[in-house]
């Protein structure tokens, strides 16, 4: 979509942080963090929300949760068993997505963002 910032973000059009990247997806660095990690992973087919996901769809969302534990790692995130992340997809206006594209938060690190939004 043309208009769409993570669309663009894909295409090379606006710079991110990029920390990943493979045929279907793409992960940076969210540019307002809540949290001392906070990525966002991204699929590179343009989806509005996890509404509109089709069975079409259902092996990037799987390998998507299954990157996030890795990346939060790589990038400064403690690993169990004394640290965690925490993966949240805001769907829709009452869920509090702001960009109508499907994207996973992988938020990690140092707990004082607890209960920060997203």
């Amino acid at each position: 979509m043309s208009d769409c910032l993570f669309c663009k973000i894909i295409a090379g059009e606006i710079p991110a942080r990029q920390v990943y990247e493979d045929d279907d997806m793409l992960a940076f660095h969210d540019i307002n963090p809540a949290a001392p990690v906070h990525l966002l992973i991204v699929p590179k087919t343009h989806v509005a929300t996890l509404a509109d996901v089709c069975p079409a769809d259902e092996a990037v969302l799987g390998k998507m949760m299954a990157i996030a534990p890795r990346l939060a790692a790589e990038n400064g995130g403690r690993t169990l068993p004394d640290g965690g992340l925490r993966v949240v997809m805001n769907v829709g206006p009452d869920g509090g997505q702001e960009v109508y594209h499907v994207h996973l938060h992988v938020l990690a690190g140092e707990r004082p963002w607890r209960g920060m939004a997203v």
